[in-house]
């Protein structure tokens, strides 16, 4: 069954913020095998000009669907998580993403279309901290075979 495009432009924002710690940031980065220092000594960070250890590039993925959640867990919307498959993920970077930062998001369900039988889904967050802009997010959803049936023209002889 199609999703209900209807619910095109809708948004929802955190019930609270996203701390982010050092534990976090050193955690992500170890998951990675990235051992740069700035995500795992606060003085190298310092170093090389940082308030505190910064989160690599895609530290934000670890917020998920906080938000979002509440978009795409809507019954009304008609989607079936069992069919779906991550797309797509990108990341725009307002400034970096550092241990201590409060962060709040809003995401909103930004653009639906068919993709052959497959629907796809956008859904974009902004991200700020204490009312500065941090980054912008989007990530796409695939909701598999759930496109509306087109009509099939007659094959020519």
């Amino acid at each position: 069954m199609p999703l209900n495009r209807d619910h095109l432009g809708r948004s929802t924002t955190s019930s609270e913020p996203f701390e982010v710690t050092r534990g976090d940031i050193r955690r992500f980065a170890t998951a990675l095998g990235d051992l740069n220092p700035a995500y795992h000594d606060r003085a190298a960070a310092q170093a090389l000009g940082h308030r505190d250890l910064v989160a690599p590039p895609t530290f934000l993925v670890t917020l998920g669907f906080s938000t979002a959640a509440g978009l795409i867990t809507d019954p009304e919307l008609g989607l079936d998580y069992s069919l779906v498959v991550h797309g797509e993920q990108r990341f725009e970077l307002h400034r970096p993403v550092y241990a201590g930062d409060q962060l709040d998001t809003e995401s909103r369900l930004d653009a639906m279309r068919d993709a052959g039988r497959n629907e796809l889904l956008s859904i974009v967050t902004e991200v700020t901290a204490g009312g500065e802009r941090v980054a912008t997010t989007t990530n796409t959803l695939v909701s598999r075979g759930t496109a509306a049936a087109r009509p099939t023209t007659p094959e020519k002889a």
